[in-house]
């Protein structure tokens, strides 16, 4: 069997994952369709027949360990994205010199309470021009450790608000300087502050993982507090610790894997990028999958605690 037969298997023994509408940040997703036109795949008896009865094991035991394995609702997932990321996209606006052709342009942005995008655009850019005429929009977002079609990504469609009373404005602006400490053209006189008002969203939260989210149960989520810190904790495991995530990842998944790079966490687990070679293959596969916590974390020293926790039972 080939390289791409076996991979494509394995990621279609990985069932779509749904998710439940909730505002906490660490609710937990359930393996449950919730959408009209969600990609479905269907993976035919004859795919299995190639594949070594000891690697089908293996694969179809990681694929039946994701299905359940505790994730970050869809709302959660996206509102920590958009949260926590650098302060850059892609806007998309109606041309102006181009009519009936979108526009795209790398802006900055900074997230309100409600996860609504602020934006502060010199009156002479293309893409203010095309939103005085039209102020129809997409913003599309991707995650802090984006490299590919693995990783998450958000658009998010709505329409642009122009900024005008004082305390609006100053209200903008502190928001905006958290995110771009060093944006000092937010008080020059000829830049404009608009606000997205967020009408619609799509995710993209890897491999098998898409689908709509309502724009009110976007605002309504709350970010995960972990999420953001997560970062330089799996920067420290990746540095000093690769070996006990690779026997986390066999102890509590039961899958042997050659490495492990984590590339995110929140409050319910990690995402990991691991390599593995299937049994009678001599090229590796590279594949990211998801290591839940033994139990929630709250804060900082939780996720130290749990991780000691895990990587203890991992060598005993």
């Amino acid at each position: 069997m080939t390289p791409l037969r076996s991979l494509l298997l394995l990621l279609l023994l990985s069932p779509l994952n749904g998710f439940t509408f909730s505002s906490h940040p660490c609710n937990k997703a359930r393996s449950t369709r919730l959408y009209k036109n969600e990609a479905t795949h269907d993976v035919r008896s004859d795919f299995e027949g190639d594949v070594d009865p000891e690697e089908l094991k293996i694969q179809k035991t990681l694929a039946s360990h994701q299905q359940t394995a505790s994730r970050l609702s869809f709302p959660v997932s996206i509102r920590s994205l958009v949260q926590h990321q650098h302060g850059f996209a892609v806007l998309s606006t109606i041309s102006k010199s181009n009519p009936g052709y979108p526009g795209g342009s790398v802006v900055g942005f900074a997230p309100d309470s409600s996860g609504n995008p602020l934006f502060i655009f010199s009156g002479m850019s293309s893409h203010t021009q095309d939103i005085l005429i039209n102020p129809k929009v997409s913003l599309t977002v991707a995650s802090q450790d984006f490299k590919g079609a693995a990783d998450g990504r958000v658009n998010l469609m709505g329409s642009m608000e122009r900024v005008k009373t004082e305390s609006e404005i100053e209200e903008c602006k502190r928001i905006y300087l958290e995110k771009h400490p060093g944006a000092f053209w937010v008080n020059f006189g000829d830049f404009n502050w608009f606000k997205m008002v967020v009408e619609s969203v799509r995710f993209v939260g890897g491999f098998a993982r898409a689908g709509d989210v309502n724009a009110q149960d976007y605002r309504n989520a709350e970010p995960d507090p972990i999420s953001k810190i997560g970062g330089r904790i799996a920067m420290h495991m990746n540095d000093d610790h690769s070996a006990s995530t690779i026997s986390m990842i066999n102890h509590y998944i039961g899958v042997d894997v050659e490495t492990a790079k984590i590339v995110s966490m929140d409050c319910l687990g990690m995402d990991v990028v691991v390599r593995r070679t299937p049994k009678n293959m001599d090229q590796p596969q590279e594949f990211k999958i998801r290591l839940p916590f033994v139990r929630e974390a709250r804060e900082r020293k939780d996720v130290k605690e749990i991780i000691v926790e895990m990587t203890n039972a991992s060598s005993s």
